[in-house]
């Protein structure tokens, strides 16, 4: 019974600390394509924006992007981020159903300051 128990709370352990790593590695890698030269695209509402965004990101809310899709390139490198990862997330889906393709979902703010 003990082995059990042992067994499920190590589970249990990684499975918690596994996304704290996936969200530092994709924070990370966010980053050097920035430094590479990606456009960032901060998905959040313009209010979280205007209380702190990275620098030299441009603010198009995920439920807008349709309205500001044409002043994206296809073939430019997007990284994308939010609050938590789940807007970029779902912008990262609607512009690769838009034939984009060069795209990363950085995650969160927080993440993406944290990375830096």
């Amino acid at each position: 019974m003990n082995k059990t128990i042992a067994l499920t709370l190590t589970l249990c352990s990684a499975l918690l600390v596994a996304p704290l790593a996936l969200a530092s590695d994709r924070a990370e890698y966010g980053w050097e394509m920035i430094e590479q030269g990606a456009m960032v695209v901060d998905v959040r509402t313009p209010g979280e924006f205007d209380d702190g965004h990275l620098s030299g990101a441009v603010n198009y809310p995920v439920t807008e992007l349709d309205r500001h899709i044409q002043n994206l390139d296809k073939d430019t490198p997007l990284v994308l981020y939010c609050r938590s990862g789940v807007r970029s997330g779902a912008a990262y889906q609607y512009l690769l159903s838009k034939g984009f393709t060069n795209l990363h979902n950085a995650g969160g703010f927080e993440e993406m300051k944290n990375a830096k």
